[in-house]
């Protein structure tokens, strides 16, 4: 009759328990190789990024610091100005020619007044 229970583990190509635990040890050892790489690269990732914000942390101070002394110039500057004088350079340059153009229509009637008596004059002494 056939024995069922019949130990099959020295059939040829089948590997016995101790084979089977080796190649287990070997698959885990390269998992652990491959995990130990991953880590070296994601440490030094970790330092890049820490590094770059160290840099921008400082980029940031320093222009804060910037704005801070601007902010205090501005102030001081209007504490000191005139509540009509404004510091925005077109409205600096936009106040001048205002003013030229008022000069400038002043001295047009001026002289077209001088203009006026120099030409009434000369009808007068006729007269």
């Amino acid at each position: 009759m056939n024995d069922i229970d019949e130990d099959t583990s020295e059939w040829l190509g089948c590997p016995t328990p101790l084979e089977m635990y080796q190649h287990q040890c070997a698959l885990l050892e390269d998992e652990l190789i491959q995990t130990e790489a991953m880590l070296r690269k994601a440490r030094a990732n970790v330092a890049g990024l820490v590094q770059m914000n160290d840099l921008l942390a400082t980029g940031k101070a320093a222009a804060e610091t910037r704005l801070r002394e601007a902010l205090e110039r501005i102030s001081a500057l209007s504490g000191e100005a005139p509540d009509n004088v404004s510091f925005r350079p077109i409205d600096l340059v936009t106040g001048q020619r205002d003013h030229l153009l008022r000069e400038n229509q002043r001295l047009l009637g001026e002289l077209r007044d001088l203009k006026e008596t120099c030409a009434a004059a000369p009808t007068r002494q006729a007269l």
